[in-house]
């Protein structure tokens, strides 16, 4: 096993790596294995672990500690040079953490649970001007029915849509 200093690493059908080991050693076009379902672009300067055998070197594990997050004993995390992390924590607590959070479902998104909190406002129909729930809010509480009678008639249509 030697360790490595990554220099570049290019995306193909089969991921390639340029490193730099002990004096004098350079990598250059090997091999990059990955788990699978995860996939990642380590930047330059971050580390890397290769295994040879014979004439043949691979590239099996990486690491940036100048961007890793602390985490807990059995906790797990995924995380960028940027600050974005998904963070498993203890608790049974999963904490994502970004600028803007992008959810692509092609026919729904479910939440099963008891209780769903926001601490900032909810807008429906964002892309073609929608209102948030405190705008809704706003216009039914003080919306007014007009043509009101005596009875068990009805009342016109209200004064705001919402």
């Amino acid at each position: 096993m030697i360790r490595v200093i990554l220099q570049s690493v290019r995306e193909s059908a089969i991921k390639l790596f340029a490193a730099t080991g002990r004096i004098g050693e350079r990598f250059t076009g090997r091999e990059y294995f990955q788990h699978y379902g995860f996939t990642s672009s380590p930047l330059p300067g971050a580390e890397g672990i290769l295994v040879k055998r014979g004439n043949h070197y691979i590239m099996v594990a990486t690491d940036d500690r100048r961007h890793r997050i602390r985490i807990d004993s059995g906790e797990v995390a995924i995380y960028t040079d940027e600050g974005d992390h998904i963070h498993l924590k203890r608790g049974r607590i999963a904490e994502i953490v970004t600028e803007t959070l992008v959810i692509k479902a092609a026919t729904k998104v479910r939440i099963e649970s008891p209780l769903v909190e926001a601490t900032g406002e909810i807008i429906d129909r964002c892309e073609s001007g929608g209102k948030s729930m405190a705008q809704m809010r706003t216009i039914y509480n003080g919306h007014a029915h007009g043509g009101i009678e005596p009875g068990g008639g009805t009342t016109s249509a209200p004064d705001t849509g919402m």
